[in-house]
């Protein structure tokens, strides 16, 4: 009797639905929260209902990625899939807002597996050239969920209840792990046993200290003292870490990859471009709904060219590593995302909302090949037995420079409106969340209207200026990239 194989079309197919359903969960969330507070009670801590899943999933990544390598993908996967659907089942089930909190925190250790456990399964069942496309693929779930999630979540609350968006996923996360138990087989291989329980502890220590630094530059007052402490752990906390890991017998994040060029500026660049991402996705809707007076879903539906086009992006991106060095794909990239990123920047108030779409399109590709370039890339250049870590570090590093961006964004935001409402004095930033909410800005006043859109303008302008300076950025990093491939 032949011995079994794995089914790659159905573990990828598992591989999307884990990654879609990760990729939901923060926008669902975010449509039933006005909901969840009038229920729970609980304004003065909904940021945490966000902020805590962040941050476990944050810190459980690397451990995933090292256990992967250690102890077999499937398990891993298993068991973070088992962990998400547990923490989903019981955020449903929660009467307080602290409870909620609490099974949020287990949700997120267990989202921790998803990204880069599949990216390295991914690296398993395909060959390199092929795999750009199915990282692509895992990659646009991403962009279709930001549009799936905010209609589907008012669906869900409105039919049913908000706890039923934590309930949904208890299925789809059982089928999940039945399609990924059963045909998904891997071969046996002896791996290592060390567990870097040091490493493990230094890293969780580190990342919580930054992930929760970058919490509070988001926080109006800014508490400076808190901040200190934060960023003193963190680099006490790092110095122990790369003493630990230079004496580990089977560190979780071996310092020997950063020996290597292009895996280092790769991982910069993924870091970079994603909080470039953030500010397209987040406050492109904002300008549809509050300068153009568009409804929420018609504001979605501005950056769904950049979800479609993203996929040609990766498949191209398939086909231009066969010929070419990730530096010059990289800067292939920024030519679509630079050229989207000016558009941004000198678009006037009076921009119509088509142009959105070819701003999102041309954008939607160099997001595509940046990416999925940077993905694919750092698994090429590291050992077999590392591409886990690799995979995880490169989730990681997108993770960081998303979550820097959204206070630096913020904070951005934020300061031009308050000097916009200053120089305005019939103006508040009451009037100003009313703006941006399609419902509300129709019983604003017809006067103050068209001094509310030029301060949101002003924002925005200044939101998608700092943005562009991340392209910049990116573009001095590839510089440094000038390794030949051999």
């Amino acid at each position: 009797m032949p011995a079994r194989t794995t089914n790659v079309k159905v573990v990828t197919i598992a591989l999307f639905i884990a990654t879609f359903m990760s990729a939901i969960e923060g926008t669902i969330v975010s449509t039933a929260m006005p909901t969840i507070v009038g229920d729970l009670h609980g304004v003065s801590l909904m940021n945490w209902v966000f902020s805590i899943f962040l941050l476990t999933n944050a810190i459980a990544t690397p451990i995933y990625g090292k256990l992967a390598d250690q102890l077999g993908r499937k398990r891993v996967f298993i068991f973070g899939l088992a962990v998400f659907t547990l923490g989903s089942l019981f955020s449903g089930m929660s009467g307080r807002m602290e409870t909620l909190i609490l099974w949020r925190a287990l949700q997120g250790v267990g989202a921790g597996v998803i990204m880069p456990v599949s990216f390295t399964i991914v690296a398993d069942m395909y060959p390199f050239q092929k795999r750009a496309d199915v990282v692509g693929l895992l990659g646009s779930a991403w962009g279709i969920a930001s549009i799936v999630a905010p209609l589907l979540g008012g669906f869900i609350v409105d039919q049913l209840s908000w706890h039923w968006i934590f309930f949904v996923n208890v299925p789809i996360g059982l089928v999940t792990m039945g399609l990924i138990a059963w045909f998904l087989v891997e071969p046996a291989a002896k791996r290592s046993t060390h567990i870097d329980y040091g490493g493990v502890f230094l890293i969780a220590v580190v990342l919580l200290a930054v992930m929760y630094l970058f919490q509070l530059l988001g926080e109006n007052p800014m508490h400076w003292l808190s901040m200190a402490i934060c960023v003193v752990v963190a680099i006490v906390g790092m110095v122990l870490f790369v003493y630990q890991e230079r004496r580990a017998v089977d560190p979780i994040i071996p310092l020997s990859m950063f020996k290597q060029r292009t895996f280092v500026t790769q991982n910069l660049i993924a870091a970079l471009i994603s909080g470039f991402i953030f500010a397209y996705e987040v406050y492109l809707p904002d300008w549809t709904q509050g300068i153009l007076g568009l409804p929420a879903t018609m504001a979605g539906f501005a950056i769904t060219p950049s979800s479609i086009m993203w996929i040609i992006g990766s498949f191209w991106t398939g086909k231009l590593l066969a010929k070419f060095r990730p530096q010059v794909i990289t800067y292939l990239s920024l030519i679509f995302i630079g050229c989207g990123s000016l558009a941004s920047v000198w678009a006037p108030i009076s921009t119509p909302f088509w142009a959105f779409f070819i701003i999102s399109g041309v954008m939607g590709v160099g997001f595509g090949l940046c990416i999925t370039n940077a993905s694919v890339t750092v698994q090429n250049e590291v050992a077999k037995d590392q591409i886990g870590v690799a995979s995880s570090f490169n989730t990681l590093s997108r993770t960081l420079g998303q979550t820097l961006m959204i206070s630096v964004f913020g904070i951005v935001m934020n300061t031009t409106m308050l000097h916009g409402v200053h120089s305005h004095p019939q103006t508040n930033m009451k009037l100003m969340n009313e703006l941006i909410n399609p419902q509300t800005a129709k019983l604003l006043p017809d006067h103050l209207i068209p001094q509310l859109r030029e301060i949101l303008y002003a924002a925005l302008h200044n939101v998608f200026l700092v943005a562009g300076l991340l392209v910049i950025a990116t573009l001095v990093v590839n510089w440094f990239d000038r390794k030949v491939r051999a």
